[in-house]
């Protein structure tokens, strides 16, 4: 199991990636691939740096240091027109949903296709009917955000991210805020659009039922740095003390669970 590293053939390749916020270092020499068609999960501690690194792979954050190359593209180098033509290969999950409050079920989901396509409006309707029966939901396009459960803002917001069919999706904490049974809904979901759409996934959880369940593969971070990679078998039996106390919530150990990430 490899505890770091890189391969330059990857979908997204991070490279030595550093950034700081004050005094404070949150990303500290990240190295990571995510390969093509794979569903890659990061875990680690709240407050460690998963959802920071997301928004520096989708172009939000620029690092002090270090690279990110989409499908051999360096992100920290585009800017304007250049970086949003590549952001349009990715659909992003947010962690509490992200929905507009004021717009429709439907003008939520279709609201990148309205703003930046040419789709005719009944052409955009279709679209995001589609993708709200590819999420199990149908007939809700008229409801506001404030009428759904947790769990169909959280499908509505992926189906949202789908709707101009992305290369890339990201999910910031996808089962956050969900009771275990909705949470596990949200994972097989994960796993069908996967499957169905043959996209490259990458999620930020601390929830290790999820990772095990949707994960190809998992990789933790801690410190600012990727400190172990591998399958859900290689995590769950690997000799990392580390990943040991991480994954099983163990309150002693080399973590500091007091001022430590």
């Amino acid at each position: 199991m490899a505890a770091d590293g890189y391969n330059d053939h990857a979908k997204i390749v991070a490279r030595d990636l550093h950034k700081s916020f004050g005094a404070k270092r949150v990303l500290n020499g990240i190295d990571l691939s995510i390969h093509e068609g794979e569903t890659l999960v990061i875990i680690g501690r709240s407050g460690c740096g998963k959802s920071v690194f997301l928004k520096h792979i989708i172009g939000l954050m620029k690092p002090e240091v270090g690279t990110i190359l989409i499908d051999g593209e360096d992100i920290t180098r585009l800017k304007g027109r250049e970086l949003n033509v590549l952001r349009r290969k990715f659909g992003m999950v947010f962690q509490g949903a992200a929905l507009f409050d004021s717009l429709s079920v439907g003008e939520n989901v279709g609201f990148f296709l309205y703003e930046y396509s040419d789709l005719s409006p009944s052409e955009v309707a279709e679209t995001v009917e589609e993708k709200l029966r590819l999420v199990g939901l149908e007939d809700i396009s008229a409801l506001k955000p404030a009428e759904l459960s947790g769990g169909m803002k959280k499908r509505v917001s992926l189906a949202r991210a789908l709707a101009h069919d992305p290369e890339i999706v990201l999910y910031d904490e996808p089962t956050t805020g969900l009771d275990p049974i909705m949470a596990d809904v949200i994972n097989d979901l994960i796993i069908k659009l996967d499957e169905q759409l043959d996209v490259t996934s990458i999620a930020v959880t601390h929830d290790m039922a999820s990772a095990y369940k949707i994960a190809d593969r998992i990789a933790m971070m801690y410190g600012g740095k990727i400190v172990a990679t591998g399958t859900p078998e290689e995590i769950r039996d690997s000799a990392d003390e580390y990943v040991q106390q991480f994954i099983h919530g163990n309150a002693e150990g080399p973590i500091d669970v007091i001022g430590g990430a």
